[in-house]
């Protein structure tokens, strides 16, 4: 089956019905997740396995960008930073006023709190998240009006004080996932930390591979990146095809077709035509990451997002959300390669 890509104000509309089932509870390990379901093949009726697959989110940070220019103005009176933010402003689809804004709150808070370890692509995330880089309207970083007066009318560095208050370590994933928590709180926090992990993780990755942005990979990165929340459905193809969210095979088929790749329709078809990734070579951005016994049947799928994460629709009652690729004790198949470039 094909599916076509979801629009934003459908798949908006169905995440703000989802109760957001991301977790089960957290733990120091991570998110613990309930038991898994086969991915379905044609049939009626899903045919329950034994619990399988990857099992929780391990709390982790960004992975390092690529540093912001600096220096005093060059050829043409235009700083470094200027320059850097021009150039990645379209690989990253970031408006290059953003960006500027971005890398002046992490270079503010080297300043003032360089244990914080406070980067850009945090700030961007959180940009994502709560206004797509200002272009939603509203506030583009999502301050309250509390943190506003606390930590200043500067909204980059005013996020980035936000952040790093109370003596927290961005760069260690138990700081960053627990500042994140605290900065949007309430109803809604675990999906805004699910978006801002998942685009400022992939925000760090173009920034050091710029060239890649326009390939099938990334694109579909960026498609799957835009079903969190979506809930699990058994055979769903997404919004566009009439059901409220994906299973696992049906979001990467999904984030392929978007990205003008077709691949089969079950897991086990999609393992079985794609060109495997070298055993022992970790997957890379979009390669997808597959749960099963290839002697007899792969049973699940994700996409690789970097930094040991994929984007997973794991099983009945949860939602769409980032995962650890391979833990402990999962029967991990290994990764194919939809996009050879």
């Amino acid at each position: 089956m094909t599916s076509k890509p979801t629009s934003w104000a459908r798949g908006a509309a169905l995440r703000g019905l989802v109760a957001l089932p991301l977790v089960a509870g957290l733990v120091a390990a991570g998110w613990l997740l309930a038991g898994r379901e086969p991915e379905p093949a044609p049939a009626p009726a899903p045919v329950p396995v034994a619990a399988a697959g990857p099992s929780v989110l391990e709390v982790s940070a960004p992975v390092k960008a690529q540093e912001p220019g600096q220096g005093a103005s060059g050829q043409g009176g235009k700083s470094p930073l200027q320059q850097w933010a021009e150039q990645l402003a379209g690989p990253l689809d970031i408006p290059a006023d953003a960006l500027i804004g971005y890398a002046n709150g992490e270079l503010a808070l080297r300043r003032e709190d360089p244990s914080c370890h406070l980067s850009w692509v945090t700030l961007a995330g959180v940009g994502s998240a709560a206004s797509d880089h200002g272009r939603a309207g509203g506030n583009p970083l999502g301050l309250t009006a509390a943190q506003a007066r606390k930590y200043g009318a500067d909204a980059p560095v005013a996020a980035g004080r936000a952040l790093c208050a109370g003596g927290t370590d961005l760069g260690a994933g138990p700081g960053w996932w627990k500042a994140i928590a605290a900065y949007h709180p309430g109803d809604g926090s675990e999906l805004f930390r699910q978006r801002v992990l998942g685009m400022a993780q992939l925000y760090a990755t173009l920034s050091l591979d710029p060239a890649s942005a326009g390939s099938p990979r990334v694109k579909a990165t960026r498609f799957a990146l835009g079903q969190l929340g979506l809930p699990y459905v058994w055979g769903g193809n997404g919004p566009d095809a009439g059901a409220a969210g994906f299973d696992c095979s049906g979001l990467t088929k999904a984030s392929y077709d978007s990205a003008g790749v077709d691949l089969p329709r079950t897991a086990d078809s999609q393992f079985r035509a794609l060109p495997p990734v070298p055993p022992g070579q970790e997957p890379r951005l979009g390669d997808l990451v597959f749960y099963g016994n290839p002697a007899t049947r792969i049973h699940h799928v994700g996409l690789y997002l970097g930094n040991g994460l994929m984007v997973n629709a794991p099983t009945e009652g949860q939602a769409i959300q980032i995962h650890t690729y391979h833990s402990k004790g999962d029967d991990y198949a290994g990764a194919g390669r939809p996009d050879a470039r």
